[in-house]
């Protein structure tokens, strides 16, 4: 397949692009003009192990430039680019940097590749369970309504900026992407030097659930979404579109995911005292990251067929950990 990746040195972007390569596909980098290399994605910057191996097409939001004939005949595209959702505190400049980046880069990308010739066979955007605002104890699959806080408005401005491309029948899967969990990145790896000196453990309660997935089912789910759509436009089925919910089938509660994490480090765990985050990344930041509930489960990618490498935390972690 010739695929197009957009945050491609991102801790998703940079497996993603490296999984590619491996099955024998091409990758395309959308890189920012000047760039050294890729752009970065919402979450992270680490670089693909050898970037200088795929081709690169320049594209920038803030201008509204892409080279439009680098996209034609594509398989797919992979849009993971925007900007970090915690990388600081909430104030409104940053708030409306993330909300922006989203906006400027899906519209441009998704209107570009509405006024091509020959469209990709899919386009996989990336968005997040933040979506559906804070659900409790309740179980919520793709049907679920939206939330009301502010990852849940970006989600929605998020998705619905991939319309163009709907719009012009090309099939679109919104990647509402749980907590990522690897060592080498996103929320475990900072987590991990506090669990390691029986520092880390639960946020307030403990009672909140966390949906999480491992980065090679994070890879493998996005994978499995691209062969399926390539599938289809051979005539072999039906492209997955619509939100996609990338979450192991078992989510767990705050103080399982701390006690868990410890007993695979065989360290004791301890409660985490809201004072230091709020003041580090203010509170809404904070109280939206650590105490902010949501059961969310995957109805699609099971209807579709997805079978996870890691479907339980403790086996998942021992995996990650090497343990």
């Amino acid at each position: 397949m010739d695929i197009a990746v957009t945050g491609s040195t991102g801790l998703i972007g940079s497996a993603l692009v490296a999984r590619l390569r491996a099955d024998g596909h091409h990758v395309l980098r959308l890189v920012r003009p000047g760039a050294a290399g890729p752009d970065s994605t919402a979450s992270d910057d680490t670089a693909s192990d050898d970037p200088s191996s795929d081709d690169t097409a320049e594209w920038d939001p803030s201008t509204g430039t892409i080279d439009l004939g680098a996209l034609e005949g594509l398989d797919g595209v992979v849009h993971l680019a925007g900007a970090g959702i915690a990388d600081s505190r909430w104030t409104e400049q940053q708030k409306d940097r993330i909300m922006s980046s989203r906006r400027l880069g899906t519209t441009l990308l998704s209107t570009t590749l509405a006024a091509l010739a020959r469209p990709p066979a899919v386009l996989l955007s990336a968005s997040a369970i933040g979506y559906y605002g804070d659900t409790g104890d309740r179980a919520t699959d793709e049907t679920g309504a939206a939330g009301d806080d502010f990852p849940a408005r970006v989600c929605q401005v998020w998705e619905g900026c991939t319309a163009p491309a709907q719009d012009a029948g090309i099939p679109v899967a919104h990647l509402r992407t749980g907590i990522v969990l690897d060592a080498g990145g996103g929320a475990l790896a900072k987590q991990l030097p506090f669990f390691r000196v029986g520092l880390g453990g639960r946020s307030g309660s403990g009672r909140q659930f966390q949906s999480w997935i491992t980065l090679r089912d994070e890879i493998g789910a996005i994978t499995f979404l691209l062969e399926r759509a390539a599938a289809a436009r051979g005539g072999d089925g039906t492209p997955v579109t619509g939100p996609v919910n990338l979450v192991a089938p078992e989510p767990v509660r705050n103080a399982e995911f701390a006690s868990t994490l410890g007993r695979v480090l065989h360290r004791p765990t301890t409660i985490i005292p809201m004072i230091g985050p709020r003041v580090l990344y203010g509170r809404e930041l904070a109280d939206s990251l650590l105490l902010t509930s949501q059961r969310i489960v995957s109805g699609v990618l099971a209807d579709a067929g997805y079978e996870f490498e890691d479907p339980v935390l403790e086996p998942a972690l021992r995996a990650i950990l090497d343990r």
